[in-house]
């Protein structure tokens, strides 16, 4: 299970994730095919506990922003 569907079952399914990160289920369901953006992964992990390091894709260095976040 990749990071985007592990982040849709804890959620409850495509909808309510969607929901919580105020985006239409069809936005969510083309992450699926397109890759999901850097942008939304914090706010993902916010709403699911799923770590913005989980998402395979990502250009973002995380642990690096997280060191940083604490300083």
């Amino acid at each position: 299970m990749n990071a985007l569907d592990k982040a849709i079952s804890i959620a409850g399914g495509t909808t309510k994730l969607a929901t919580k990160l105020g985006v239409t289920p069809n936005v969510v369901s083309n992450w699926k095919t397109r890759g999901t953006p850097d942008w939304v992964l914090p706010e993902i992990e916010k709403a699911t506990g799923v770590r913005c390091e989980e998402f395979e894709n990502s250009k973002v260095d995380w642990a690096y922003v997280r060191s940083t976040a604490a300083a």
